[in-house]
């Protein structure tokens, strides 16, 4: 089967962190880290963070029960304490499940910050996503609310 089926999504949160902070944690290595990640054991984890336009991040792991994610992407735009712009696909055991662009918007809210994080995926093949992906990354965002306070 050769198909794509489309989604997007949108996603707020405001955080009770300067706007600095908060563009920190996308683009420092040691700062992601405390974020993104899974919210399980998984083993066989690699992690590579090139935080610039043209760079590139990947995250892949061993889930327990197999299977094995693997999440690339490019940054292809950065605005500092703005906005960043970048692709990605996601294997699941190594075939390609989707092709997403993401634009990531960061806005002064008070004394915090709001984050406004828009995805337009294309899912490959017979992939059914089922809102796996926005619940997933609602899952993300939150866990970047609680590393930022601790």
């Amino acid at each position: 089967m050769t198909n794509a089926q489309h989604s997007s999504f949108t996603i707020e949160r405001t955080y009770d962190a300067p706007l600095a902070m908060v563009f920190n944690a996308w683009a420092d290595s040691e700062a992601k880290k405390r974020w993104f990640a899974t919210p399980v054991e998984c083993t066989g984890v690699i992690r590579e963070h090139n935080f610039r336009v043209g760079g590139r991040d990947r995250y892949k792991a061993t889930w327990p029960d197999g299977r094995v994610s693997d999440f690339n992407c490019e940054y292809r735009d950065i605005a500092p304490e703005q906005r960043i712009v970048y692709v990605y696909d996601m294997h699941i055991n190594g075939k390609m499940i989707s092709v997403s662009l993401a634009t990531v918007q960061f806005l002064k809210a008070g004394n915090g910050t709001r984050l406004i994080v828009t995805e337009q995926g294309s899912f490959l093949d017979g992939y059914d996503d089922a809102g796996a992906r926005e619940h997933g990354t609602g899952i993300l965002l939150d866990q970047l609310g609680k590393s930022l306070v601790q």
